[in-house]
């Protein structure tokens, strides 16, 4: 069997128009779940992960969160790495004004400072709720409890985020991955992380699968690194043209359930 395990994106790749997992996507996972895992992998938290798991009947995979930065396998984490809280104390100071949104995730806590637009924008998109606690709070909290952010979300107006995104690659460009999925939108985590590591980990450790019979599918910059590197490569037709270049094939948009449709079409396990 040329594909043994598949790797999805989900924002941009799996989803349909309303967010959400379409019936077509569901009955094609299902087809092939029990011969080949299919493993989510998101800048997402878990919780807005897992409920997409359900609907697939995935619940037995693990799931790969905040671009690689956590990984649970059985809801227990097995590699989990955080930026610096220097790096946000130093983020919380230059953003003195508070232009910028700044969203702080750990495991399956999401603070944000307030019920602003963009936080019910991003509790829309994911179905979770954030917890309202100041920014300067939670860095208290998490110096007493010893823990980093997971992932750090910047979300303003274009103007902001591009001296926000100047600013940590000038001071921490050598911790960071800075992603920037939209000109709105940083999404930062740890250097030392991608989905790339969270994969090969994975496949050495939890599957004993060689990366040349892995399936990824993917859309925006983050997912370039694993597009190159697994044995197949899909993006979505909607994905960035850098993430297009690196890929093997290129199914119909997320919207237009290219990674069912693809499934479907390449994925016979009467073979």
């Amino acid at each position: 069997m040329q594909h043994r395990i598949i790797f999805s994106d989900i924002d941009g790749t799996l989803l349909n128009p309303e967010r959400e997992l379409s019936t077509f996507t569901i009955s094609q996972i299902r087809r092939i779940k029990d011969s080949i895992p299919m493993v989510l992998i998101s800048s997402r938290m878990p919780s807005a992960m897992t409920h997409l798991q359900e609907e697939l009947d995935i619940t037995n995979q693990p799931i790969i969160c905040y671009n690689g930065a956590l990984i649970l396998v059985d809801n227990t984490p097995i590699s989990s790495t955080a930026i610096p809280l220097q790096v946000l104390e130093a983020l919380y100071h230059f953003n003195h004004d508070h232009k910028v949104h700044l969203s702080l995730y750990n495991t399956n806590d999401w603070y944000v400072p307030e019920l602003d637009y963009w936080a019910k924008r991003e509790s829309r998109n994911t179905k979770v709720n954030p917890l309202v606690k100041s920014t300067e709070e939670v860095i208290h909290e998490w110096k007493e409890q010893n823990k980093g952010a997971h992932k750090i979300m910047c979300m303003g107006d274009d103007r902001y985020i591009d001296n926000m995104y100047a600013f940590l690659d000038e001071k921490f460009g050598d911790t960071l991955h800075l992603y920037r999925s939209k000109s709105t939108y940083i999404e930062i985590a740890h250097k030392s992380v991608s989905k790339l590591t969270a994969i090969e980990l994975l496949l050495d450790t939890h599957f004993n699968i060689p990366i040349t019979k892995a399936l990824a599918f993917g859309d925006n910059y983050n997912d370039i690194e694993m597009l190159k590197a697994v044995g197949t490569g899909v993006a979505v037709a909607n994905a960035k043209i850098e993430t297009k270049l690196v890929a093997n094939a290129i199914t119909l948009s997320g919207k237009e359930d290219g990674v069912a449709l693809y499934i479907k079409n390449n994925i016979d396990l009467s073979c």
